[in-house]
Order: structure tokens, then sequence, then C-alpha cells
């Protein structure tokens, strides 16, 4: 493992811990001088840790000599934490194709010797980089779709280490993997929340930590990058205020071990400072590292340390859990092309009432739904094989869509009731229409994303204590539908079977909306705010690095 850079985070703790590394011990100073004498705060960092896009590559090379010590490196999580209402598993085609949906998560874990590369002061983990990667079935294509760990979602109910079940509720994306507050975290918990939110079943998770990222880009010799201006140590810590010493220089370099993850966890400094700006980073990184590996490969004399200290920081989930499954998975990904390997974010939109994030809709659901039918996000078709011919028009009877439902005039003084819309179906898009229906009337609602299930019958109004009669408002835009008491703030609307039928939408058929029983809708085309803001594994390195101005 590499050693903890001079005046960096390491050094401040044990400065702080009296263990030395400050002037007294001969340090230069850093942030452990600007942190002398002054009382840690707790809960004031969020920490960025390397995603495990680079650990899909390492498996793939690895032999059958090193397979007992890989083997007795894993470690896995609970089975039985995994949710049981789950949306369905892909099919494969006649072909035998079939995809494959992968939740990288970079864990900040304290445990071990994280701390000395970052991990912070206080205990558990969080999971500040996620990332749904869908490797098409063709398996030459795949894309990796970055969450904002700051996006309010429906978490649902989740597996504590004590063995009991939280009753879930909305959240910060991120608070996820930090049910239960352990050192390892809680990755069933956040496999279950990407469920809930996406509609998409998860077939395997991987989590990796500070110790495995670093000993990997040191053992591919470093990873190139690049940075639009220089950084310094004040921008990596900004309790420091001053600019203390160069840390990464402006331009292109190649960094590893502790430059490596200041890299990837930089977010003040450059650009608006945001999370978003950290993730076109991360995602730049990644690329960058799984181009070198393509590329060069792995020599038998850094195999071994590579692939030991990488599966020592790994956690999977059950069906990954050898060194064999490891390895099979590994070597599906060799045929995937650089360009074919694409990187974006979730779409998203800074919330009115606090600095978090909110999924914009309908867009969030278009992306997920061209995953679902296996198309890439610029609509090729990576399902393996082509489709079969459409069926002409008279192969079937038409039958006249019911229509949707109008909104009566509205009241001006609905305009302050707020109402959250969630999709309590499989249909795509049935939220959105259930919050345009709500503006008609207008109300202020906006759509939040997946209900806490997909087999609500009927569309269900949940409301606080003190919004019953705003309440009874909205249910009249929604006949039949079913007034509950909660305990959460405000009003939500789930919407049901009932809203999917009145509005045109049909059934569920093999998890996907059908106006016509057995056929598939096809996802819409994803906007341009989408697409055009994609990352290919062999763009520049030096494009797409930030988001926003100032820094």
């Amino acid at each position: 493992m590499p050693s903890p850079r001079s005046g960096g985070r390491a050094e401040a703790r044990r400065a702080a811990q009296g263990k030395g590394g400050g002037a007294a011990d001969g340090g230069s100073g850093g942030r452990a001088a600007a942190r002398r004498g002054a009382k840690p705060k707790k809960n004031v960092k969020k920490i960025v840790a390397w995603s495990a896009a680079g650990v899909l590559v390492l498996i793939a090379g690895t032999g059958g000599a090193i397979y007992y010590k890989l083997n007795a490196n894993i470690k896995s999580f609970d089975a039985d934490a995994i949710a049981t209402d789950r949306p369905p598993e892909a099919k494969a085609d006649a072909d035998g194709n079939k995809p494959v949906n992968v939740l990288l998560i970079g864990s900040d874990s304290r445990g071990g010797n994280n701390s000395d590369l970052g991990g912070g002061e206080d205990g558990g983990a969080r999971s500040d980089t996620t990332i749904l990667l869908h490797v098409y079935a063709d398996h030459k294509h795949a894309v990796g779709i970055s969450i904002p760990r700051n996006t309010i979602v429906p978490i649902p109910s989740c597996k504590l280490p004590n063995g009991k079940w939280t009753k879930g509720g909305n959240d910060l994306f991120n608070a996820a993997f930090s049910v239960g507050g352990s050192d390892s975290g809680n990755p069933a918990c956040t496999q279950n929340t990407v469920e809930k939110v996406t509609g998409i079943r998860v077939d395997h998770t991987i989590v990796v930590d500070f110790n495995g990222f670093a000993a990997m880009t040191k053992a591919v010799n470093g990873v190139d990058v690049c940075l639009p201006k220089a950084i310094y140590e004040g921008d990596i810590n900004p309790n420091l205020h001053k600019k203390g010493n160069l840390v990464l220089p402006q331009g292109k370099q190649t960094v590893e071990g502790q430059q490596a993850l200041d890299y990837v966890r930089l977010r003040h400094g450059i650009g608006d400072g945001s999370d978003i700006g950290r993730m076109k980073r991360q995602q730049a990184f990644m690329s960058s590292l799984a181009t070198k590996m393509k590329k060069e490969g792995l020599s038998p004399t850094n195999l071994l340390p590579l692939a030991d200290a990488a599966t020592k920081s790994l956690t999977v989930d059950p069906g990954l859990d050898s060194a064999d499954k490891l390895l099979s998975f590994g070597l599906s990904l060799k045929n995937i092309d650089m360009h074919d390997l694409k990187f974006v974010t979730a779409p998203w939109r800074y919330r009115t009432q606090d600095a978090n994030i909110d999924l914009v809709q309908p867009d969030a659901n278009k992306l997920w739904d061209i995953l679902k039918a296996d198309q890439t996000i610029d609509g090729q078709n990576a399902t393996g094989q082509q489709p079969d011919a459409a069926a002409s028009p008279s192969a079937a009877p038409q039958q006249a869509a019911p229509s949707t439902p109008t909104a009566p005039a509205g009241d001006a003084s609905n305009a302050s009731i707020k109402v959250a819309v969630y999709n309590g179906t499989l249909a795509n898009g049935l939220a959105g229409k259930a919050t345009d229906l709500l503006k008609g009337a207008k109300f202020t609602a906006s759509t939040a994303g997946q209900g806490p299930n997909t087999k609500y019958k009927t569309t269900t109004i949940e409301y606080s204590s003190s919004q019953k009669t705003n309440a009874e408002k909205v249910a009249a835009l929604f006949p039949g539908a079913s007034l509950e008491p909660s305990s959460a703030r405000g009003i939500s609307v789930i919407v049901g079977q009932d809203f999917a039928a009145a509005s045109g939408m049909g059934t569920t058929t093999g998890g996907t909306a059908s106006t016509t029983p057995g056929t598939q809708t096809p996802p819409q085309p994803l906007p341009t705010t989408v697409t055009n803001d994609a990352r290919s594994a062999d763009d520049d390195i030096c494009a797409n690095t930030t988001y926003g101005s100032g820094g």
C-alpha cells in the first residue's frame, strides 16, 4: 500500500491523536497544521471513494495459479439481506444472450488501513460513488450510470446487522449504504434501493474500498488524468484556510495511490465545487483506467499482487463469492470496445426546497427503460440478435384505449398544496401522467420516482395529520383512490393499476408496460441533455471533467 502523502489527511489525524506527523516530527505541515488546535468536527466530510470498474477488467486476467489465494480473500454479504420483492430477471434470447447489471460501489470504510488513506475519523462507511453498470446482451457494449449521492430517493426496508429490518422511507441515496452503521457498510440496502428506484434487477454488486483502489492504481503504474487547473492543499481540505502546497498540477499527468485518491475525491477548487463535477472526473478516471488495462494488459510480475490486494478489499454479492465466479464474469467483458463503454449521470436537478437533488422525470425513467430493452443510449439494438419483424396491423384487433383522466378546473388555492407522486406499478411514465394531471388542477406536484413496490392495484394517497382536507382535494382527481394517514410530512400519491388502466397504459406483461397483451412498449428516445453529456471510454481525458463555473 502507498505511504500517506506528506501533509495529507493521515498526517493530520496522527497529529490530532498525538501520534506525530506534524511539525514536531519534522512534517511539512499541510492539513495537520491547519487542524492543529482545532476541535475535529464530526460528519463534516462526505468522502468519495473509488468505484469498482477497474476490478472488472482486473479479474479477467487472473489465472488458475492464484485461484486459491484469491478465493480466500473474497468476502460476500448476506443473501438474506436482499429484498424478496424484486424486478424480474432479464431473459436470455434464443442464442443464450443475456444482459448483466452490476452495481459498483466505492466505500470509504473507516476500518482496516483505510483511515490512513483518507477514510475520515468517524466510524461507519459511506458510498459516495455508486454506478450501475449495464453490460448489454451482446457483451460488446456497456454503459455506467452514475447516481448522485445526495439524490432524494425512496429507501426500502433494509436488514440491520442485528437481523431486524428498518421501516424505510425517503432519504439521501447514499444513506442506504450507511444503514446499520457498520464499518463494512450495507451493500444489500444500496442494491435494494437501486432496484426500487430503477425497476431494474441488479445481478451483481461489487464494493471496493480505499485500500483496493490505491493498490490497483499503483499496480498498473498509474492512471493518466487531466485537470483544467492546478489543485492545492487548500482545495483538498478547505479547513486549511490557505492555499497550501501544490497537490495536482494543471493539465495531463499520471497519478497513483494517494494522488489518485485526491483526484477522484476532489470537489472544491474546480468548477462549482459540486458532486456533479466530481462524478465527471470519476467517469474520466475509470475510462482512462479501463483503456490502459485493455491496451497494455497485466504482466505476470504485477498480476499476483494486484489481484491479491484488490480481492482483499472487495465485498461482493453471494453470486460472485468465489474466484471462479469472478473469473467467469470478468472474462465475459473482454470483448467490450472502449468506444462502446459509455458513462452518463442519471438525469438530475437541484431541489428548490434544499441543496439536495431529485431525479428528473420522465427522463430518468426513459433511461431505465432503454436499459431494460437492451438499447444503447444512442438507440442501437444490443440484445445480441435482431428483433423479430413487427406483426402486421391486421395481426391483432385494434382496441380503443381508455381516455386519460382529465383534471377539473383548478382552484387557485391548490397552488399552496405540495404533492409528491410515485409510481406503484411497472407502467413506465405513469407517475409523470399523474403529475401532469395534478398540475392541470393547479396543485404544486412533482414526480418523485418509484413507489415502495410495483404491485399497487389501487392508487393510494398518504397524508400527514394536518393535511387531511388537502388530501381529500387531491383524491378527487383519482376516483376510487385509498386515503391513508402517514407519519411522513405532506401528501404523497402512489398511483396504481387503476390509474394505469384509466390512462390507457394497459397492464404489465413480463415486467414491462404493454397496451397489447404479450407485446412490449418501445422505450422513448433519451433527451439530448443525457446523450450529449455521455462519455466514451476512449474520449480525450481532458474533456468533460468539471461542472459549472467558479473555483
